[in-house]
């Protein structure tokens, strides 16, 4: 993530924490492997088909657990098959991987470690704890930059909405519908002039030719911006619930901003493209649910979801209302209102590859 609120994964190893309830972010990454691969190999001199003596990667909102290092590990197998494949000497390989400051970076550190020792060609690892709509390495310094299910994270909730106290989610739902499209039009606006951060300081920091492969959380390109599109939706929901019936202020859930917008993949070529730093090389649009085994599908399941990825920024809302939600959230299960839901609100990863404007 790369919010300048508070956000962050659950922590650990526990059963809601997000290291062991991404299996479907782990699905996106994999899409993202042949781009990743195309990109090592147009980095090589059109001369003489060797790679940079030094090449720089990182992973930008690499979160922890098992799917931290998959991309730059892809960067790094790519490059060595690359030289393999050649005969020629492996580049020097420096690999980093950043999120922000309250990400769970112990046991990143130690994944890294690993990683070096497996691979001889990677001379430094690190780590750069920082919010990616910064400035996070120097001019012209790197190669490659990959980033899976960060982006959909914004640096902070729009601020016309806070400013006039416009909620993000009312619990009267003819007064949401009749917000509705303000409430989107101000997160779009919000992702728009992150997004466009973003990539201005990507094309400093990258060498001219150099790469970025994104992969973010979106929504497919005919599907309407009534709603989120996002798991943020069905939380919402429970919260509504929580909150009409007293077990939280209602005050409380209306003053309540997730930092979360899923573009299409129109928004997306739109911003890239006004931005104008760099080209586009190819865009998709994958359907992740197709990856979600239905027959593990349960209320527990839907539940660890969401507190794997939603359970920090709410309990520093709310406070320990946690008990509570799962209590809602299996009620509505039992209801079947949850499995309607889940029906409704598909998910969809936005993958794209983009090369340094020269």
């Amino acid at each position: 993530m790369a919010s300048k609120q508070m956000v962050y994964m659950n922590k650990g190893q526990g059963e809601t924490s997000y290291a062991c309830n991404s299996q479907i972010q782990s699905a996106a990454q994999n899409r993202m492997k042949p781009p990743i691969e195309a990109a090592i190999n147009e980095l090589r001199s059109s001369t003489t088909s060797l790679l940079p003596a030094q090449m720089l990667i990182a992973d930008l909102g690499c979160s922890s657990g098992p799917n931290a290092l998959e991309l730059v590990s892809v960067a790094v197998e790519a490059i060595t098959s690359h030289c393999d494949k050649l005969q020629q000497p492996p580049p020097e390989v420096c690999v980093f991987l950043n999120d922000l400051p309250g990400n769970d970076f112990n046991m990143v550190v130690k994944s890294l470690e690993t990683l070096r020792q497996r691979n001889s060609s990677i001379v430094t690892t690190g780590v750069i704890p920082g919010s990616f709509y910064e400035r996070l390495f120097a001019t012209t310094s790197m190669h490659l930059f990959c980033s899976s299910n960060s982006l959909t994270w914004l640096s902070e909730a729009p601020e016309v909405l806070r400013r006039n106290k416009i909620p993000a989610y009312d619990i009267d739902e003819n007064v949401r519908c009749e917000r509705l499209p303000t409430v989107i039009e101000a997160y779009a606006q919000q992702f728009r002039k992150d997004f466009k951060h973003f990539l201005k300081n990507r094309a400093t920091e990258l060498v001219e030719g150099g790469h970025m492969v994104l992969s973010l959380v979106g929504r497919h390109p005919h599907e309407s911006t009534s709603e989120f599109s996002h798991l943020w939706e069905i939380a919402a929901k429970i919260l509504r619930a929580m909150a009409s019936e007293g077990a939280i202020d209602k005050a409380k859930f209306e003053s309540f901003y997730v930092p979360l917008y899923g573009p299409s993949d129109q928004e997306l070529k739109e911003i890239i493209q006004e931005e104008g730093s760099f080209w586009t090389k190819d865009m998709q649009v994958h359907d992740l649910t197709i990856f979600v085994d239905n027959s593990t599908i349960n209320a527990n399941w839907v539940v660890n979801q969401m507190r794997a990825t939603l359970e920090p920024i709410i309990v520093q809302h709310f406070g320990d209302v946690m008990d509570e939600f799962v209590r809602t959230a299996e009620r509505r299960w039992s209801e079947g209102s949850l499995q309607e839901e889940l029906a409704k609100y598909k998910t969809v990863a936005l993958t794209v590859s983009l090369t340094k404007a020269r």
